[in-house]
């Protein structure tokens, strides 16, 4: 099984509110998930995000892996660059 960290998309038409979750890659987009790590409204001003950065890290360790969208989100809120110090200096 390949676990894939992703967006979710919800909200209505024209304005689209999307949770982060964990999900088995062959699952569709807005199907079933493992679990929610967080959330991104890009409508709001200015553009709200908010991680789980626990969860989301323990994930990456796991081996996750972020789509590219999530991974430029997580690059952002420095998340990357953790896993990164965690990965290779031990």
């Amino acid at each position: 099984m390949s676990v894939k960290i992703r967006m979710h998309r919800a909200g209505a038409k024209r304005k689209p509110f999307y949770r982060i979750v964990v999900a088995d890659s062959r699952m569709p987009r807005d199907g079933r998930f493992i679990e929610q790590v967080g959330y991104y409204n890009p409508v709001s001003q200015p553009k709200e995000l908010k991680l789980d950065e626990d969860k989301i890290f323990d994930w990456l360790q796991k081996g996750a892996q972020p789509s590219d969208t999530v991974r430029s989100l997580l690059s952002g809120a420095g998340l990357m660059t953790k896993l990164h110090d965690a990965k290779y200096n031990k």
